[in-house]
């Protein structure tokens, strides 16, 4: 699923670039790129969502659906301007709102 968009992906031959205490690029690599991408695919209508219902488009855990959010970020996966908005009860919703300077090129 990987595309050489510039918008989620580094350019071609360089590598996608997860990191974290427990990643493992050989074991972690293709499941959190291809989640990445289902969740880009999922917010980028610019509409605000529930982890819930990225979570049903993109599979995986809301924990991980939260990570993905977080990771669409980064400058390196497009350093996208990732809304969040308190509903009552401690729910929160999430939208897509462009990118920032940094992560535009």
């Amino acid at each position: 699923m990987k595309e050489d968009t510039g918008v989620l992906f580094p350019p071609a031959g360089q590598p996608v670039r997860f990191d974290g205490e427990t990643y493992d690029p050989a074991r972690d690599e293709a499941r959190l790129e291809t989640q990445l991408g289902r969740v880009y695919e999922c917010m980028r209508d610019g509409r605000w969502r529930s982890l819930e219902t990225i979570r049903s488009f993109a599979g995986g855990s809301e924990a991980a659906v939260s990570a993905r959010l977080r990771d669409l970020r980064k400058a390196r996966f497009g350093g996208h301007v990732v809304m969040r908005r308190r509903l009552r009860g401690g729910h929160w919703i999430y939208r897509l709102a462009g990118r920032t300077a940094e992560g535009s090129g």
